[in-house]
C-alpha cells in the first residue's frame, strides 16, 4: 500500500501546529508543516481566545500541506485543550469572543454550584474533579453575567468541534473533550441533563456526542478552494489533546492500570487508563477525574499545575530584564541547592497570578521556608515540587485501582526537561520512560488512520508508535534523600487531598 497522509491540527495553550502524519506499512512519520503562536488575549478586563486568528493560521497550514502532499492526503482532524467552548446563534453567528479558562469570571462559581447541588451529587453525576476552570462553572458564570448569550445560544461546541464545524459544517461534540466539561455523565455516556437542569443551565444547545474516529463529513467547498485540498474527510480524533497523547503511549498494554502516564506541558495530567470510570467516595475525596479515552476507556487522572509555573517564572524574569532560554533555566536549576524551598503546585494562588515569582515568594514566606533568590532556585523549587506532587498522585492512583505502578510514561513537550524527568523517577522510585514528545500529534493522526481502515485497533496504534519513535529511560536514584523530602512535602501541604 502506498504511503498515506493524515493531517493533524494540534492546538495548545501556547502554540498551534498543522502536522502531517505519513503512514507507511507499520511506521508513522510526523512532520510539522506550520507552527503558529497562541495564548490568552486581554480584552476589556477579560481573557479570551483569538479563534479567528487561529483559524487564519490553520488555513495557511492546510494550504502548505496541500502544496506538499496533494492527493496523498486522506483526512484532517483537530485536537485542543479541554473545557473551553464557543456558542453559536440560530443564524450561526459566534456569540462573543470565547473565554480563556483562566479568565477570573469563574471565581466563586464552584461555591455557587455546590450551594444548589451537593458536591457528592455533582461528582456522582459527572465523575470529574472540582476545578473552577471546568466548563460547568464557566456556563454558570455566563448564566450570572451574560444570560442573554445563553438565551440566544442555539449550539454549544467545544473548541475543536468549533474548528471541525468550520472545516466541514458538522455540529457535534466529540466524547473525550466532552468529558472535561463536568457536564457529562460517565455512566450513561450522555450529557448530565438532570444535573444541568438543577443548576438552571440550558441543555437544548447541547449537540449530539460522537466517538473518536467518527467521520464528520468532507471539507466545505470554500475551504477546498482556499487551501487547494481535495474533497478529503474530516475526522474527529480524540479531540482532547491528552486523550490523543495517551492513545500514543508506547506500550503493548491497554486498559491496564499498572502503568501511569504524565502528559507534560503547561499542565501535567497524570493518571492511568482504566476500562470504566472510577467513582465512589474515595475518588471524590481525592478529587480525581474520569476523562474519556479511545474505545470506551477512561483516563483516571489528576490535573497538576505543570510547567505553567516554569513558564510564568520565565516571563517574570523577562519583565525584570533577565532573558533566559528554558535550557538555561534548567541548567541553573540543576546546579541550585536541592530541596531549599518547596510549594504545592496546585495551590490556587498559582493558577493565574500577576507575578509567579511573587506568588512563590508569598507561599514560602507563609510556610516559613527560605525564599528563592536566584532564577535557578525558583526553577528548582518548581521542578522538585512537581516531582513530589507526582509521587503523591502516584500513591493515590495505586490506592484507587488497587494495582502497584511499575512504570511511568512521560509524553509531550515537557519530556525535554531532563532534570524534571530524573526528579520524577527519584520521587516516585520507579522507572520513567520518556517519549514521544509528539504523542498528541501521533495519537491524532493514527486515530484518523484507523477511521480510514489503515489501522485496526488501539493496540495497533501503540504498536506503530513503538516501531516509529525512540524513547529513553530514567532509573530512580537517591531513595533515602527523597524519602525525607516526601515526608517534608506531605507535612507542608498537611496531607491535603482536596483543594476546592
Amino acid at each position: 500500500m502506498p504511503a498515506q497522509c493524515f493531517l493533524g491540527i494540534d492546538l495548545g495553550a501556547e502554540s498551534g501546529r498543522v502536522l502531517a502524519g505519513i503512514l507507511n506499512e507499520n511506521k508513522i512519520q510526523l512532520e510539522e508543516i506550520y507552527r503558529f503562536s497562541n495564548g490568552p488575549v486581554p480584552l476589556a478586563g477579560t481573557r479570551r481566545w483569538n479563534v479567528t486568528g487561529l483559524w487564519a493560521s490553520i488555513l495557511k497550514g492546510l494550504s502548505l500541506a496541500a502544496q506538499k502532499y496533494g492527493n496523498q492526503i486522506i483526512s484532517v482532524g483537530v485536537d485542543t485543550w479541554g473545557v473551553d467552548y464557543v456558542l453559536l446563534s440560530e443564524k450561526q453567528e459566534m456569540l462573543g469572543q470565547p473565554y480563556h479558562y483562566r479568565d477570573p469570571r469563574t471565581e466563586g462559581m464552584l461555591n455557587l454550584a455546590t450551594s444548589r447541588v451537593p458536591q457528592q451529587e455533582i461528582f456522582d453525576a459527572t465523575g470529574l474533579q472540582f476545578m473552577e476552570i471546568n466548563t460547568l462553572y464557566q456556563l454558570l458564570a455566563m448564566q450570572q453575567t451574560d444570560p442573554e448569550f445563553l438565551d440566544q445560544a442555539k449550539t454549544f461546541l467545544m473548541i475543536p468541534d468549533f474548528f471541525h464545524w468550520l472545516l466541514s459544517g458538522s455540529q457535534v461534540v466529540e466524547f473525550t473533550n466532552a468529558t472535561t466539561t463536568q457536564c457529562l455523565n460517565p455512566v450513561t455516556g450522555d450529557w448530565a441533563y438532570e444535573l444541568l437542569r438543577k443548576l438552571e443551565i440550558p441543555t437544548a444547545m447541547l449537540p449530539k456526542l460522537v466517538s473518536p474516529g467518527t467521520k464528520l463529513g468532507t471539507l466545505r467547498e470554500d475551504i477546498m478552494q482556499i487551501t487547494g485540498l481535495g474533497k478529503i474527510d474530516v475526522i474527529a480524533p480524540a479531540t482532547h489533546d491528552t486523550a490523543s497523547a495517551v492513545a500514543a503511549i508506547p506500550t503493548t498494554q491497554t486498559g491496564n492500570p499498572n502503568w501511569a502516564y504524565i502528559s507534560s506541558g503547561t499542565w501535567s495530567l497524570m493518571g492511568v487508563e482504566v476500562n470504566s470510570a472510577v467513582l465512589g467516595k474515595r475518588a471524590f475525596e481525592l478529587n480525581f477525574t474520569n476523562e474519556g479515552g479511545i474505545d470506551g476507556t477512561y483516563r483516571l487522572l489528576k490535573n497538576i499545575m505543570g510547567l505553567w509555573l516554569v513558564q510564568e517564572c520565565k516571563r517574570a524574569f523577562e519583565r525584570q530584564g533577565q532573558t533566559m532560554e528554558y535550557s538555561e533555566l534548567a541548567e541553573a536549576a540543576a546546579s541550585a541547592e536541592a530541596f531549599r524551598s518547596l510549594v504545592d503546585p496546585d495551590d490556587s494562588r498559582f493558577l493565574s497570578p500577576p507575578d509567579m515569582l511573587e506568588a512563590i515568594t508569598q507561599y514560602c514566606t507563609e510556610t516559613s521556608q527560605p525564599v528563592p533568590e536566584t532564577p535557578g532556585q525558583y526553577i528548582r523549587c518548581a521542578l522538585e515540587s512537581l516531582a513530589l506532587k507526582y509521587q503523591k498522585v502516584a500513591g493515590w492512583l495505586e490506592e484507587l485501582t488497587g494495582t502497584p505502578l511499575e512504570v511511568i510514561h512521560i509524553v509531550g513537550g515537557g519530556t525535554k526537561n531532563e532534570l524534571l524527568n530524573q526528579l520524577t523517577a527519584n520521587a516516585c522510585q520507579i522507572p520513567v520512560i520518556i517519549g514521544p514528545v509528539e504523542a498528541t500529534g501521533l495519537g491524532n493522526v493514527l486515530v484518523q488512520a484507523r477511521a480510514a481502515g489503515a489501522v485496526r485497533s488501539l493496540s495497533e496504534i501503540r504498536e506503530i508508535v513503538l516501531n516509529s519513535v525512540e524513547t529513553s529511560r530514567y532509573e530512580p536514584q537517591e531513595k533515602s534523600v527523597w524519602e525525607e523530602a516526601i515526608q517534608r512535602f506531605n507535612n507542608l501541604i498537611n496531607n491535603a487531598t482536596v483543594d476546592f
